[in-house]
């Protein structure tokens, strides 16, 4: 079988329909109230969305029709199924329920939309490193974090409320469509001298997901949400820094060094603000001290008073 033979290239593709199937099995498990087998059916699905298209281009199998079919998955998987999770853990025959469940499926299906669009437009090279809001898979697995807190802690808690859980769903939805930037680790290098160590790190996971796996996810969906401020931070100094779009890691953290050792040597500070305003009124109010010898040179006396021309012998200049 060669590289790019038809069972090569029909691998991926068959890894994306077992997310899809996944996402789907995740609404069967809701249904019979088997909570818990929901929430890992929709990681399933995030597990094998971030296989799908890795193993794609590893085989060189990449296709018109698996990159429609990745985003029919992801619509299914993490946009219809955690919705309708959602509706039948906390919304059971309810209205306003099935609103915030439809407003968060139609959020997914636009940011897919908007994430196909955008690959066929020419952006600066930095921002490959970058999604465009929260991607499908973080976003549906975000949605469940109610659940995921109510399953590990009990029922009842404030987490769980009707009002919370609606809130929470139309804030994921919006950070869906939105443009805060999002760091995407298929760009991630990894130099050879921390190889051994990130598998050891991988380990340590798969046992902590293992033993305890509702806690991982909510310690993931935590540090994902803390990761949204330096993203945008970082995504904003690549912005500004063209130099940099192109260099490793290292090369960039000694351009940063470079930058703050440039501003120290220029003296850069902040702004003083009011103190500026107010030194310099005082300057300007305070009174200046006598000085004889300066005074005797602008012709004063020394008790500071003006002298006239006639005390300083000057001559009247008589006018023609």
């Amino acid at each position: 079988m060669t590289a790019g033979g038809p069972g090569i290239r029909l691998l991926p593709n068959a890894i994306t329909v077992l997310a899809m199937c996944a996402g789907l099995s995740a609404v069967y498990f809701a249904s019979v109230r088997m909570w818990g087998a929901a929430i890992g059916a929709i990681a399933a699905a995030a597990v094998f969305d971030g296989l799908d298209g890795r193993l794609a281009r590893l085989l060189d199998a990449t296709s018109k029709m698996g990159a429609e079919l990745d985003s029919l998955a992801d619509a299914v998987s993490f946009g219809v199924a955690p919705a309708l999770v959602v509706y039948l853990w906390k919304y059971p025959g309810a209205r306003e329920g099935w609103v915030v469940a439809l407003i968060f499926a139609v959020c997914m299906v636009l940011r897919l939309a908007r994430f196909n669009t955008l690959l066929e437009v020419e952006r600066p090279p930095f921002t490959k490193e970058f999604f465009v809001g929260v991607p499908a898979p973080a976003g549906g697995l975000l949605l469940l974090l109610p659940l995921i807190v109510d399953e590990q802690l009990g029922r009842g808690g404030w987490w769980s409320g009707q009002v919370v859980v609606a809130v929470w769903t139309v804030a994921i939805a919006l950070l869906l469509v939105s443009r805060i930037p999002t760091l995407s680790v298929k760009t991630i290098k990894v130099p050879p001298r921390l190889v051994a160590p990130l598998l050891v790190l991988v380990g340590l996971l798969a046992a902590a997901v293992i033993t305890f796996p509702l806690v991982a996810l909510i310690a993931a969906m935590l540090v994902y949400l803390g990761h949204l401020p330096y993203s945008v931070r970082r995504y904003r100094w690549l912005a500004k820094h063209p130099e940099a779009w192109e260099v490793p890691a290292a090369d960039r953290r000694a351009i940063k060094r470079a930058h703050g050792v440039a501003a120290r040597r220029l003296g850069l500070r902040q702004p003083l603000r009011g103190r500026v305003a107010g030194a310099a009124l005082r300057a300007v109010r305070r009174p200046r001290r006598f000085d004889p010898a300066q005074a005797e040179t602008n012709g004063q006396a020394r008790d500071g008073k003006r002298r006239g021309w006639r005390q300083i012998g000057l001559r009247r200049q008589d006018r023609l």
